[in-house]
């Protein structure tokens, strides 16, 4: 499995340029839009009271946004969710009401927000029958069209208050299907995204031990893929301190995506010293994505010191997905020197598959003896 395919889960790259609109929004302001009822409200002392009360109110579908700092850094295919353009490209206009993917962070997933430059996040609702259906996430370089619907649009949002109400739809989805559990993941995606350091706190929240463990995962997701430093520290104390192995696994991906200094060596401690052997043999092969010294030391102790052969063969394995100048002379040491013949055999399989000529040239000569 290809690294850039698992990070399209995330909706972490970005291709696609935004049209003229991007220009003509200046920061703060209400966005530009095209057939859209525009209102603009200032909104009141609480978000989470302003957002019932316009929710109450409607008596038809309606959308709600606002703008508040997010983090930097692409994040999706910026104002292309809806390619209607004669040549297919993005017109710099994002559809409401025509969307295709469900936004919940599928490799299909149009929360996008390309976050560079003003570093800005407009999040959006959409709610029908008094209640909140859908959540959105993007940049404020678009141009919207809300097919005809009303969209308000609410000044002065602090990013705390923000946090605040969309944690509301993050707790008590874990168990839910269809649309519940989606808009629980939209709202987790959103929250990860704001610069605000509320939202490492609700992070931290999501990711302790009395949460259900699906909701541990993703948010230890989100700690390695946007929440830098702080995000960091913790997923550390997750990889000592978390009950599940699963979530655990899940912790050495998050290592593996984040971009801090130092992950290289919690990865490594956790390769060595974490009591699950499927915990053990995960953080190997993410050592193994990121290849150097540092991972292939780590590797190699593996295959000679961990007490478990299931995790020797996983480490087999991490040295068949390192870049081939690297794995391939360690594979055929461990073929030729292994003294478990479960590993050996191990190595033999993976040199097979590389198509290496190396391995090719090992082969004849074991067949030669």
């Amino acid at each position: 499995m290809r690294i850039r395919n698992l990070l399209i889960v995330a909706g972490l790259f970005c291709s696609g340029i935004c049209g003229e609109a991007a220009a003509a929004h200046a920061q703060g302001e209400a966005p530009q839009t095209i057939n859209t009822r525009l209102e603009v409200r200032t909104v009141g002392s609480n978000l989470g009271e302003t957002m019932k009360e316009i929710v109450a109110a409607a008596d038809s579908p309606i959308w709600t946004g606002y703008e508040v700092a997010g983090v930097p850094g692409e994040h999706g295919d910026c104002c292309g969710n809806y390619r209607d353009s004669a040549n297919g490209q993005s017109n710099g206009v994002w559809h409401l009401e025509k969307e295709r993917g469900n936004g919940g962070g599928s490799s299909r997933s149009k929360n996008d927000a390309k976050l560079e430059g003003g570093n800005k996040l407009w999040i959006l609702y959409r709610a029908d029958k008094k209640h909140i259906e859908r959540i959105r996430i993007m940049s404020n370089q678009c141009e919207l069209d809300a097919g005809g619907l009303r969209l308000i649009w609410l000044k002065d949002v602090k990013s705390e208050e923000s946090v605040r109400f969309l944690s509301e739809f993050v707790r008590g989805r874990e168990n839910l299907d269809g649309d519940e559990h989606r808009i629980g993941e939209q709202a987790l995606t959103a929250i990860a995204l704001h610069a605000d350091a509320s939202a490492d706190r609700a992070l931290e929240g999501f990711s302790s031990a009395g949460q259900p463990e699906g909701l541990r995962k993703r948010a230890s997701f989100w700690m390695g893929a946007a929440r830098g430093a702080a995000g960091l520290a913790q997923l550390e104390k997750m990889a000592k301190t978390d009950p599940s192995g699963d979530v655990r696994a899940q912790v050495s991906f998050a290592l593996f995506v984040s971009k801090e200094p130092g992950t290289t060596e919690e990865m490594i401690r956790m390769a060595r010293e974490d009591e699950s052997p499927h915990v053990r043999g995960q953080a190997l092969f993410w050592l193994a994505q990121k290849a150097g010294s540092k991972a292939e030391n780590a590797i190699a102790g593996a295959i000679t010191s961990d007490p478990d052969t299931e995790v020797k063969k996983k480490a087999v394995f991490a040295l068949s997905q390192m870049p081939k100048e690297e794995g391939v002379p360690k594979l055929i040491e461990v073929a030729e020197k292994n003294k478990n013949p479960e590993v050996r055999k191990q190595a033999m399989f993976w040199l097979g598959q590389s198509g290496d000529p190396r391995a090719l040239e090992f082969f004849e000569r074991v067949l030669r003896n």
